[in-house]
């Protein structure tokens, strides 16, 4: 606890004494044929290996919500990169075509998580990064992403799903998760059924997983994306208190994590 408060302290005296130089790049790469374009985004004026966040998209794809919260981290002092999992250019705007390239995904973890570990590798190359120091997070289509991750057996010291679906098609591939688990989840969220939920959390507890999940009550789907608007009846909407609450939780568990030796 000690060790994680004095790594939040050294952040925020930095934050203090050096003003932050955000910069953004986008950032071509390939995973397998496809060509994707993620975006990389730091304090120049911090230097050294930096702690590092890998940022996965909602299902609309790499767009300004991604990159808002690249800002946030940055200006924490974190060095992060936002992954493209669709494919350079490929943004569906939202209902019906988002479902359907996400959808594309989901029956295929395979190609997933190809492209999952596809966007770290860029990651862990970019000069800044301290390759020991690595959390992944993601949004709705990416907090399922980010534990697809994990089940792959990458290398990373945490997880963080938000409002994610928190299925389990392959139980046994909760062997493979080598990092923490942390599941910020919206109780009253319809489109992650309970079953879903239960079975998530059977599957780290046969696996031996550190994993902690978050219930928010009153909560639904999206609960971070302000453009879910705030009608709960249709179940996406944005709620302002576990917006915050989950932010905070993410970035205790950052800190604690990034402070292990």
């Amino acid at each position: 606890m000690k060790r994680a408060l004095l790594f939040t302290a050294n952040l925020l005296a930095f934050a203090c004494t050096s003003p932050a130089e955000i910069v953004e790049s986008p950032v071509e790469y390939t995973s397998g044929k496809t060509i994707c374009e993620g975006l990389h985004v730091v304090d120049s004026s911090r230097t050294g290996k930096l702690p590092s966040v890998l940022i996965i998209h909602q299902w609309t794809g790499l767009g300004e919500n991604e990159k808002m919260r690249a800002h946030m981290l940055a200006e924490l002092g974190y060095n992060v990169f936002a992954a493209d999992i669709y494919g350079k250019g490929i943004r569906p705007p939202g209902p019906p075509a988002a479902g359907q390239e996400a959808g594309k995904y989901k029956s295929d973890r395979k190609l997933y998580r190809d492209r999952l570990n596809a966007a770290l590798e860029v990651l862990k190359k970019e000069p800044q990064t301290d390759p020991t120091r690595i959390i992944a997070i993601g949004y709705c289509f990416g907090g399922t992403g980010v534990v697809e991750l994990a089940r792959s057996g990458a290398a990373i010291k945490g997880v963080v799903s938000f409002h994610g679906g928190l299925d389990s098609p392959t139980p046994a591939d909760g062997k493979n998760v080598r990092c923490e688990v942390l599941a910020l989840h919206g109780a009253a969220d319809p489109f992650v059924p309970k079953a879903d939920v239960e079975a998530f959390e059977s599957e780290m507890k046969a696996a031996g997983v550190t994993y902690k999940l978050i219930q928010y009550p009153g909560a639904v789907h999206a609960f971070t994306q302000k453009a879910a608007g705030n009608d709960n009846s249709k179940g996406a909407a944005y709620n302002e208190a576990a917006d915050k609450q989950s932010w905070e939780e993410m970035k205790t568990f950052m800190a604690r994590l990034f402070a292990k030796e």
